[in-house]
């Protein structure tokens, strides 16, 4: 294509237009080409094959203003916000009182999450993450009150994460399709976002008519936490537990800690009639926390088998699978 149009331009100029004025409009179009490929792109890559996922077939669609966030309601009141064309398939949830709303987690901040919630709610929203990842706290900025654990690792998440953190979330291979119009991927970060007010284990966030506890689950990350709604049955999860593979690694991991946090949750059983979490599949079955408290504690004794490569072992189950570091992962009875 730019040979094509280069040589167009010297038929029109003719030939006394000079080698560096055909140089430069060589390189301007080799960039506004690589721009393009970048916000659109051509191939789809094999992860967007999985999509789109059946789950989401039983659940009604809300129609919101954008076209990269979907979202369906998965109870009377509650939103799943669903990010599928990034290949993180980040979920935050809506959960709507008489008298304000609460949003858990918001995302990648490639798209205005803002308008999305104002679509379904006019009350008041405060935000609670999940944890402080870069994928639960994207849209943080955009919203006035947002609560979260006294911790420094919190604190310094907050202060956002700069392009070169985060660039891959949106190179041509983790992108099922274009990015919003008008986004520009050169300058994508996660902005800095302020911490207004504190949770800690056990403490009730009233929404009017519905209360939501918080729940610590260190293990995935220090300042992980879970949200029950004890009075509708719902365990919102964020990444203790996804349909996919569950990550215990990188800065904070633990998987002690994940343990413990795994036994607790599965004690709640089988109060929680649907598991919200943060990945890939919105509602989830309850059975799958006695399904993680048998396998986490598999791979305690040595008794699960994993794969084994220079960084991770990963350990799959009927549904989901751990991943550990391999330094620090027990050894399986089959590990390679």
């Amino acid at each position: 294509m730019h040979a094509r149009l280069a040589s167009s331009a010297l038929r029109r100029r003719g030939r006394s237009m000079s080698a560096l004025l055909v140089m430069a409009m060589c390189a301007l179009l080799s960039a506004r080409a690589s721009s393009l490929t970048a916000q659109q792109p051509t191939e789809r890559p094999a992860w967007c094959a999985n999509l789109p996922r059946p789950a989401y077939a039983t659940l009604p669609r809300v129609s919101v203003p954008s076209d990269w966030f979907e979202v369906y309601r998965v109870d009377p009141d509650v939103y799943a916000i669903y990010e599928p064309r990034q290949w993180q398939e980040v979920i935050s949830y809506l959960v709507v009182g008489r008298e304000r709303a609460l949003l858990f987690d918001t995302g990648m901040g490639i798209a205005e999450l803002g308008a999305v919630v104002s679509a379904l709610t006019d009350r008041p929203v405060t935000v609670v993450n999940s944890h402080s990842h870069h994928d639960h706290v994207g849209s943080n900025y955009a919203f006035p009150r947002v609560l979260a654990l006294d911790l420094p690792y919190t604190r310094d998440h907050a202060r956002g994460s700069q392009h070169g953190e985060v660039a891959g979330e949106v190179a041509p291979s983790a992108l099922c399709g274009a990015l919003p119009a008008g986004f520009d991927s050169a300058t994508y970060r996660i902005r800095p976002w302020r911490v207004t007010g504190v949770v800690h284990d056990g403490s009730r966030i009233d929404l009017g008519g519905r209360s939501l506890e918080v729940l610590r689950v260190p293990g995935h990350a220090p300042d992980a936490i879970v949200l029950r709604d004890v009075a509708h049955g719902l365990l919102f999860t964020g990444d203790t537990f996804y349909e996919g593979p569950i990550y215990v690694f990188g800065a904070g991991a633990d998987f002690g800690a994940y343990a413990r946090s795994v036994e607790r949750l599965a004690a709640l059983a089988p109060a929680p009639r649907k598991l919200l979490t943060a990945h890939n599949v919105a509602a989830s079955d309850p059975h799958f926390l006695v399904a993680l408290r048998a396998a986490v504690r598999a791979i305690a004794s040595g008794a699960a088998a994993g794969s084994r490569d220079s960084t991770l072992v990963t350990y799959p189950f009927d549904g989901f699978s751990i991943q550990l570091p391999a330094r620090q992962a027990p050894a399986g009875r089959r590990d390679r």
